[in-house]
């Protein structure tokens, strides 16, 4: 079971106040100790109150005299840039939860007028709009406009990109089917030429065409160009010795 958030507020009822005081002293006692075991730091405790007639300490007197004597050696600047009142605590806590207070009150707001907006578009019109909901909606019409023209201008930057790559592709030049003379010097140059200078498209298109019975038929196959041990062929591949 999860443990109920204690309020932080003072405990009226004496009882109740004595037995958290020696609960809560016991668990602090023992976060100084692992602080200053685990981190090797110098650390000490001290605390009066009303249920002990001396100041119980940690980890003894001497051991306290050390750490203030080397607390005391240092400047006033020093000792205050990490120094934290009870007063100031609170007032870190309170900054701190404003913060993610006007946090959530953005998000919120930002999904309230993003439901206002997809009411305008599909015909309905909110009621009982104020000027600064219609500048909200308005903002939030213009950001999504400038979202929506960037993609639309990268599709086209994609879109130049591949025409331009088929128009490479339609510049090569393609063998007759009649002519087995061309077709048989073509191999040759092929077979000649560096594997390595072809790009995956034009390779594919130079296979495509030694595959085709038009192109292929009364071929002398001696003449095919055959691949180095190290060029990787896909399944459609074929090579004829």
């Amino acid at each position: 079971m999860t443990r109920n958030k204690m309020k932080l507020q003072y405990i009226g009822k004496d009882t109740k106040r004595k037995a958290s005081f020696k609960k809560r002293k016991k668990g602090f006692m023992k976060k100084v100790n692992e602080l200053s075991t685990l981190c090797g730091v110098d650390a000490c405790a001290i605390i009066f109150s009303e249920y002990d007639a001396e100041p119980e300490v940690w980890p003894s007197p001497l051991g306290v005299q050390r750490v203030l004597a080397r607390f005391g050696r240092m400047t006033e600047i020093e000792q205050n840039q990490m120094m934290m009142s009870q007063e100031s605590y609170v007032r870190h806590r309170i900054a701190k939860a404003e913060e993610q207070l006007r946090k959530i009150q953005k998000e919120n707001r930002h999904k309230e007028m993003t439901y206002v907006m997809y009411r305008f578009l599909a015909g309905d019109v909110p009621q009982n709009l104020g000027m600064m909901d219609l500048n909200d909606v308005g903002w939030l019409l213009d950001q999504n406009i400038k979202d929506i023209q960037k993609k639309i201008e990268a599709a086209k930057r994609q879109q130049n990109v591949s025409q331009g790559t088929m128009a490479v592709v339609n510049e090569v030049p393609r063998t007759s089917g009649d002519d087995q003379n061309g077709v048989a010097e073509g191999m040759k140059m092929g077979a000649a030429a560096d594997w390595s200078m072809m790009s995956p498209v034009q390779d594919h298109e130079w296979y495509m065409d030694l595959l085709r019975p038009d192109v292929h038929s009364g071929v002398d196959e001696t003449l095919l160009p055959i691949a180095p041990h190290n060029t990787c062929l896909g399944p459609n591949y074929f090579m004829f010795l």
